[in-house]
Order: structure tokens, then sequence, then C-alpha cells
């Protein structure tokens, strides 16, 4: 099992922080000007090892997560994939029949560098913190395929599933290829996997057995009968209420949660034996260093009788200060001294 987890059950509090190799480290940038594309520079492995290190060498976290993104699996399917200056994603159109054509060799071919640069990133590691793969979820991959770009403006859930043969086809597809991603990075060298469902706050409550907590559950199920000793981390971000359903279907060894959840909600109704991850809005890194310290014992007070991960809500802000984060982590590692 990995020292993340093990630290995170004996108490002790281990942090890291999604996206916490990026835009908000100087020397992140250093690299990411030389790089013209997103996906070549996920894909250029000695690149991306290189800014999967920087945030454990400029603060100690306990865990590093592989330079990557969760649209890998579309372009490794064939379709397109952009990233626009204060856009984000663009992706092409797809095409059914060859994502259907696609097997497991032809998308390993197109994506192999990552696994290399896992591979890269353990050997230079420190033995004791531990490598975090992930992927998306499917419901969260779908809605990028389907919808060619993040859903945050404008989403019609009813326009995305309208063509119900369609998109139960491409779920099937969506899910086959992340357990190939997933495994393949745990043969590289990760030690803990994160599954992002970002948008699964978009699904009504009609919707979510289908589109989130089932195939969640399917991919968690198969992962833990091949690999029973790789924890798995589940972010359903912008669930609510309706975490604690997703908790008890999905069964994560560890539900990282979002800033708006309810940590009440949370220690009174999901098991003690779940691993809980993350709260602290990452806002709060970017105002008075007061207030993110008094958030942040906030959720390491509440989560002080269970084991707990320190994360944020959501990924790093790239106008953060790196000075920010240091306070923060020794805020952490103050608590748990």
């Amino acid at each position: 099992m990995s020292n993340l987890i093990l630290k995170a059950l004996k108490k002790e509090r281990p942090i890291w922080l999604m996206r916490q190799a990026g835009r908000y480290l100087k020397e992140y940038q250093v690299i990411r000007k030389k790089q013209k594309n997103f996906i070549d520079f996920c894909l250029n492995y000695k690149a991306a090892s290189k800014v999967t290190l920087q945030p454990i060498k400029r603060f100690d976290l306990d865990a590093a997560i592989i330079f990557s993104d969760i649209l890998i699996i579309p372009y490794g399917l064939g379709q397109k994939v952009n990233f626009k200056h204060n856009e984000g994603p663009i992706l092409g159109s797809y095409n059914l029949k060859e994502f259907k054509k696609n097997n497991k060799r032809k998308f390993l071919s197109k994506v192999k560098n990552v696994y290399k640069a896992i591979e890269y990133t353990r050997k230079k590691l420190n033995k004791k913190k531990s490598l975090i793969g992930f992927a998306g979820s499917p419901w969260t991959l779908l809605v990028y395929i389907l919808n060619k770009k993040s859903p945050k403006k404008n989403f019609n859930l009813n326009k995305i599933i309208q063509n119900k043969k369609e998109v139960d086809s491409l779920l099937k597809i969506i899910e086959k290829f992340i357990y190939i991603h997933i495994e393949q990075q745990i043969k590289s060298g990760a030690d803990t996997i994160q599954l992002f469902d970002s948008w699964a706050g978009l699904l009504n409550k009609k919707n979510l057995n289908k589109y989130c907590y089932q195939p969640n559950k399917r991919i968690v199920k198969k992962i833990k009968q091949k690999y029973p000793n790789i924890p798995i981390i589940c972010f359903p971000k912008g669930l609510h209420k309706n975490i604690v359903q997703f908790c008890n279907i999905v069964k994560p060894d560890c539900l990282s949660i979002d800033s708006k959840a309810d940590v009440n909600l949370i220690n009174k109704k999901i098991s003690s034996k779940t691993i809980i991850q993350g709260g602290l809005d990452p806002k709060f890194l970017l105002g008075n260093k007061k207030a993110c310290e008094k958030k942040a014992l906030f959720y390491l007070r509440k989560f002080k009788h269970r084991p707990y991960i320190f994360n944020l809500g959501h990924g790093v802000d790239k106008n953060t200060k790196p000075t920010a984060v240091q306070h923060l982590v020794k805020v952490v590692r103050k608590f748990q001294s």
C-alpha cells in the first residue's frame, strides 16, 4: 500500500495538492514556455517528470501526481485535443466508428510516454513519497468528448444524452480505456490512483446512478480485483448530499471532497474506514494567510478522529503565490506534530 494512504490510516495528516505542479510556479513556467502544445508537453516524458517533481522539491509534499491530463484518453482514442489560452480545452469532432476501431495496442502506442514519465519519475522520486496516477471518470470524459469544451457555460444535459444508444456505446469504450490507462500507470510505478469525476455535479438525481455511480463502481471494482493493494481515490465534484450514496455504491478507499461538501454529513454518514481527502477552497490561498490558516485548521479538526489527507477542494489557482502554499504546508505539519 502507498505511503500516502498508510500515513492517513495512522492519522499523520499527509498533504499533497491537486494541480500542485503548475502555472503558479516560476520553475514550471520556464519549462512550459518551451512547450508549444499542451498534450505534447504531457507526452514529453522528461519534461512531464521534471514538473511532477518540482512541488516535491519545493514543498516536501507527501505525494507527487504525474503531470498529465484527463483528456489524454480522448486524444489516445483519436480525437483532437487543443488548449486555448484563457479558454481551456477545445476538442475536435469524434467519430464513433473510429473510436470502436481502437484496441489496447493502438491506444497505448499513442500515449505510451505517460507511462514512461511515471517510470522515469518513480526512479527519481524519494521512495517514501507516493506517486499518484490518474484518469477522468467516464461521465466527465463523455462530457468533454460530446461537448468538445468545458461545460462551464451553456451546458445542456438533455442535449448531451439525447442519443442514448450512441452515448451508451461511447460510455463502454471510455470505461474500457480508462481501465487500460490506469492499469498501465500501475504497471509503470503509480502506487495510488485518483479518478476525477469533475462534472458529476452536472447530473440530475435520476441520471446519477447510470452515468456516475455505476461506471465508477465498475472501474474501482475491476482495479481492486486485480490490484487489491493499490488504493483508489475518487473525486466526484459537486455531488453535495449525494456524495453519501456515491460512497456507499462505489466504495473507494478514499473520497476526495470539494469545498462545498458538508463535513458534518460526511462524518455522520460515511464510514470511518473511508479516508477523506481535501475540502479547502483554493481561493483561500489567494488571500489573507490567517484566514487560510483558520480554514485549514477547520478541516484538520473536523476530520481529526478519522483518516484524512489534507488537500484542496479543487486545483491550485494559477495566481497562487508559492509562499502561500509553503505556509499552508507548515500549518498542516504543525498540526500533526
